[in-house]
């Protein structure tokens, strides 16, 4: 175990746990909600640090990230544990089930040593994905530091519940961030999720600002944010606070943990949701999770030109020429798009 960063010492050998918008106050012997961040004798220590359960190459746009060096390959690392508790988690055996058996599995690997095996892999980045960044911030903030010495660029695929000060912390080393946009709806946050909306919001907004590369992601799922209403206030704040360009990814729901009673999200809803975003005016709205032969592609906002074709999680075509269109010579929104 390592001693953790971004915490308060309180009285009584209890701690506050900065890392997230919980802001667990932790008694000793106890772990806060993510359940792998835990105050010994007043300590607080990381029990992940160095623990990925999880090493993979993945093409970027699995991230999903369209517009950030598309084609390109990314080391993907993920160690267990989540500081939410949603009911339909994709990735629930690593994320929601935090037993000693998982803490104990995997591989041990330095920060150093993912760097290389990314470095071999001929990997351009590194994402901290799977489950939530967040939880094994020390492990992913010093690999960072090592990833951008070696070359690297660095990822989160994240729920967006950190503190500003550990997005602040880890700002120098963080190039592209995707954010699961979960709801928007406080209460569905609350009821399904275990955690609240305005966090994941306020920390959008400060990305943003910060000028790391955003992409957002809404997975739809039947019967709890499917709403028309609920999904135009989603694209509205996207455009408005974000921007037109920053990409908005919507995804087909599969019956996944303790939401397995739900229907697959209709192939109808996806695309009157793709519908509400253009019409809220963003430029680049994307349909995932789907078998679909246009519905992945990028086209040029101001002369419709298809611009990068794709199929599956790979590009098939790629006609950006210095970050412009070839037709009309519009500048496209990104980085390393060609």
């Amino acid at each position: 175990m390592k001693e953790a960063l971004l915490y308060q010492k309180l009285d009584n050998n209890r701690v506050r746990c900065n890392l997230c918008a919980h802001l667990c106050v932790i008694h000793p012997g106890k772990a806060g909600i993510c359940m792998v961040r835990e105050n010994i004798d007043g300590i607080l220590y990381t029990k992940v640090y160095g623990r990925s359960v999880a090493q993979h190459v993945d093409p970027i746009e699995k991230k999903p990230l369209y517009h950030f060096y598309p084609g390109s390959k990314v080391y993907s690392v993920a160690t267990p544990g989540c500081n939410f508790r949603c009911r339909f988690c994709q990735n629930w055996d690593i994320s929601q089930i935090v037993s000693n058996e998982i803490l104990e599995s995997g591989n041990g690997a330095t920060s150093d040593q993912i760097v290389w095996s990314a470095k071999q892999t001929g990997c351009k980045s590194i994402a901290y994905t799977y489950t939530e960044p967040t939880v094994f911030f020390e492990y992913s903030y010093d690999t960072a530091c090592s990833a951008h010495k070696a070359g690297l660029r660095n990822i989160y695929v994240s729920n967006g519940y950190m503190t500003p000060e550990m997005l602040d912390m880890i700002n120098p080393y963080l190039d592209a961030v995707n954010i699961d946009l979960k709801a928007f709806r406080d209460e569905t946050y609350r009821r399904i999720i275990g955690a609240r909306l305005q966090p994941v919001l306020d920390n959008l907004k400060k990305i943003k600002q910060m000028a790391i590369w955003l992409e957002v992601t809404s997975l739809i799922i039947p019967g709890t944010n499917d709403d028309t209403k609920e999904i135009s206030d989603m694209a509205n704040f996207v455009a408005a606070e974000l921007g037109v360009d920053v990409p908005w990814h919507i995804s087909r729901f599969f019956p996944a943990y303790k939401m397995k009673d739900l229907p697959v999200t209709p192939l109808e809803t996806l695309q009157k949701a793709k519908e509400i975003g253009i019409k809220a005016g963003l430029n680049y709205v994307y349909v995932g999770n789907v078998v679909s032969d246009r519905d992945m592609d990028t086209n040029c906002p101001h002369c419709g030109y298809l611009l990068i074709e794709r199929l599956n999680f790979g590009i098939t075509k790629n006609h950006i020429k210095d970050g412009h269109c070839p037709e009309c010579g519009t500048k496209i929104p990104g980085v390393g798009l060609g």
